[in-house]
C-alpha cells in the first residue's frame, strides 16, 4: 500500500507542477503578450488556442491529475500518517478546487462567451478588454498557484 501511495503521490505532485507551469505561461506570457496585440487579432487567437487546447493530452494531464491526487489522497489515509497524510489530502483539495473548479467555474464560461462572438465584432472586443483580460487573467493566476500549492503539498507529503 505504501508504494501506491509513493507512486500516486509522485505522479500526482509531478502532474500540479506541470499544470502550474502551463498557466503560469498563460499568466506571465502568453496573455501579457495577446494584450499588446490588436484585439481582434488577440482575440482570434485566444479563440483559436481555446479550441487547440481541447486535446486527449490536455484533458489526461489536467483531469488526470485531479484523479491521481484524489487516489493518492485516499491511499495517504492507510499508508501515511500524521503530516504526510494531511499534506496529501490538502493538495488534492487544493488542485481539484483551485485548478478544476475554478476552471469550469470562472475561464471556461468565459471562453464559452468569447468563441461565440466574431473576433472583430465590438462585443468580443468589449469582452476582451474587460473581463477577459481582467477576470480571465486573474482566476487564472489562482489556478497556477493552486497547481503551484498542490505540487509543494504531494511533495511535502513525499518528504
Amino acid at each position: 500500500m505504501e508504494t501506491a501511495a509513493l507512486a500516486l503521490t509522485f505522479l500526482a505532485a509531478l502532474g500540479a507542477g506541470v499544470m502550474a507551469g502551463f498557466f503560469y505561461a498563460f499568466s506571465g506570457l502568453v496573455m501579457p503578450a495577446l494584450a499588446r496585440r490588436p484585439r481582434a487579432e488577440a482575440v482570434a487567437t485566444m479563440q483559436t488556442i481555446n479550441v487547440v487546447v481541447l486535446n486527449p493530452g490536455f484533458f489526461a494531464l489536467f483531469f488526470g491529475t485531479a484523479a491521481v491526487g484524489v487516489a493518492a489522497a485516499a491511499v495517504s489515509l492507510f499508508a501515511f500518517s500524521g503530516f504526510d497524510a494531511v499534506a496529501c489530502v490538502g493538495a488534492a483539495t487544493v488542485y481539484v478546487v483551485g485548478a478544476v473548479g475554478v476552471t469550469m467555474a470562472s475561464n471556461v464560461p468565459l471562453n464559452q462567451r468569447l468563441a461565440a462572438l466574431p473576433a472583430d465584432a465590438p462585443e468580443a472586443e468589449a469582452l476582451w478588454r474587460g473581463p477577459y483580460l481582467g477576470d480571465w487573467v486573474r482566476w487564472n493566476h489562482v489556478r497556477a498557484i493552486a497547481c503551484a500549492l498542490a505540487a509543494a503539498g504531494f511533495a511535502a507529503a513525499l518528504i
